[in-house]
């Protein structure tokens, strides 16, 4: 009887966690159909640095474009433009800019061109808690990678209920380091000023940058 009970629970537990996935699965699914549905989007972010253990406790914003592929980002200073070819990286402080091949890119590394849409493979998803933050209800799915060697713990994404957009990500470290992309403004299908994601060589070589080719 006492193994039945056990036997009982183990499928219980294990129902319980497939349909749990199941919901997570499919709420990322209205995700990534609103997002795939928006020509251009414009985000303006808080990007957040915790670590307890070290005392550490940072906060910065930043804002990013996106249509398609191709990204404008204004962030801790530094531009980074990205045409789907090359990635232009703009250090005002060193007047410097970093050309490099856009083939460069990892496709495991994080950047704005998947801030959104990151969650879409390696990941096993798990149904968490439900916050309301601002007056928004946040559903919070976390991401547990699936490669162990993975220098993210897990990730939980924030989002809200009824728009479907994303709200916040949060990255927790294997070395206890939390970084959070909490999103301040999510406008969509704007207008871009013509030439956004394009780099002006000619600009900079004006201003006296060092044009640096990788």
């Amino acid at each position: 009887m006492k193994n039945l009970f056990f036997i009982a629970l183990a499928f219980l537990t294990l129902t319980t966690f497939s349909q749990n996935s199941e919901k997570a699965v499919l709420l990322l699914n209205e995700v990534s159909a609103k997002v795939a549905s928006y020509d251009t989007i414009l985000l303006s972010f808080d990007y957040l640095l915790d670590n307890e253990n070290e005392n550490i406790h940072q906060k910065t914003t930043g804002k990013v474009s996106l249509q398609g592929e191709h990204y404008h980002l204004n962030f801790m200073g530094i531009e980074r433009i990205y045409d789907t070819k090359k990635i232009y990286t703009i250090i005002h402080e060193d007047e410097e800019v970093v050309i490099s091949s856009g083939n460069n890119e990892d496709e495991n590394e994080f950047t704005p061109s998947k801030i959104l849409t990151f969650y879409q493979k390696g990941y096993r998803f798990k149904w968490d808690v439900l916050k309301t933050i601002g007056g928004k209800k946040i559903q919070f799915i976390k991401l547990l990678p699936k490669n162990v060697n993975a220098e993210n713990q897990f990730i939980l994404l924030g989002i809200d209920t009824r728009s479907k957009n994303i709200h916040q990500v949060v990255y927790a470290n294997k070395n206890n380091t939390h970084t959070t992309f909490k999103i301040r403004s999510f406008k969509t299908n704007t207008s871009f000023p013509k030439g956004e994601f394009t780099f002006d060589e000619a600009k900079y070589t004006a201003k006296d940058y060092i044009i640096t080719r990788l």
